[in-house]
């Protein structure tokens, strides 16, 4: 099975993430919404060729109905269209498909980031930088139109939906920590203290609050109740929000009794979603 994780640059016109929801179709089976980030990430899984189908009538409608000229948000972002990662599933609970060698990147992940690649670029016009084993989102975030030009599409940005980073990876966890107070700068220390190459983390001011955001990238190595309790050390959480799904795997490493600390819950794991589905599986 596949997953992939559409992160487009609307977070706040209801009726406008309802037709992406709806583009989305069966395969959708969540969406997470932030209007201060204006962004809104979609989780999409199925078999192949009917997940395909759906994330390209996703792209075709954001691509439609957003215009990158009128977005302000906190989120840094390429594009209307903005991150498409691809990421391969097997078992159940579900966990990265096997692996080729290629530092934990499957094979059909990125045979599908390619072949949506291509399409996007040649169907939508837009300028399409790849990252995976080649390059981390990181690095096309900062030499993208510098050093770095599109792989496919276009060289020079689509005049309303701006360019995509079309991706592969293994499973990741989103995850976001709000602090009390206001202090920008004390947040940035605390994403820099917990920054590491498990965890990726940028610190936002977000009306009267601030923010910590995550990328976890081996959440079974370090999970949420990890990254909360570095945090912790330095500063006073509020909250905790996870971004999306979770796989199974990491409720199930982290104590029952922080489920709700940490914004976790058996219902927001990508298997409870895909439960009705086992034909998927």
């Amino acid at each position: 099975m596949l997953e992939c994780v559409v992160n487009v640059s609307e977070g706040c016109d209801e009726a406008v993430l309802a037709n992406l929801a709806g583009a989305g179709g069966e395969p959708l089976l969540d969406v997470h919404s932030d209007c201060d980030h204006h962004r809104s990430v979609l989780t999409l899984a199925g078999r192949d060729d009917v997940l395909h189908a759906a994330v390209r009538e996703l792209a075709r409608a954001a691509v439609g109905l957003l215009d990158l000229r009128a977005h302000e948000g906190a989120h840094p972002r390429f594009g209307v269209l903005d991150v498409v990662p691809w990421v391969a599933l097997e078992g159940w609970p579900l966990r990265d498909a096997g692996a080729d060698g290629d530092g934990g990147f499957s094979r059909r992940a990125r045979e599908a980031r390619d072949i949506f690649a291509v399409w996007a670029a040649d169907e939508l016009g837009l300028p399409v930088f790849l990252y995976g084993p080649e390059r981390s989102l990181p690095e096309v975030r900062k030499k993208a139109w510098g050093s770095l030009r599109p792989d496919f599409g276009p060289q020079v940005p689509h005049p309303t939906a701006g360019a995509v980073a079309v991706g592969c990876r293994p499973l990741m966890l989103a995850y976001n920590l709000w602090l009390t107070g206001t202090d920008l700068d004390g947040a940035r220390a605390v994403a820099k203290a917990v920054r590491s190459a498990q965890v990726r983390a940028l610190a936002f001011a977000l009306g009267e609050h601030v923010q910590v955001s995550c990328n976890l990238l081996r959440p079974l190595l370090i999970g949420p109740a990890a990254v909360w309790d570095e945090v912790a050390k330095s500063a006073t959480i509020s909250r905790a929000e996870l971004v999306g799904l979770a796989p199974q795997a990491v409720l199930l490493a982290t104590p029952e009794r922080r489920w709700r600390q940490l914004d976790l819950a058996p219902d927001r794991t990508i298997e409870s979603r895909l439960d009705l589905r086992p034909h998927l599986t």
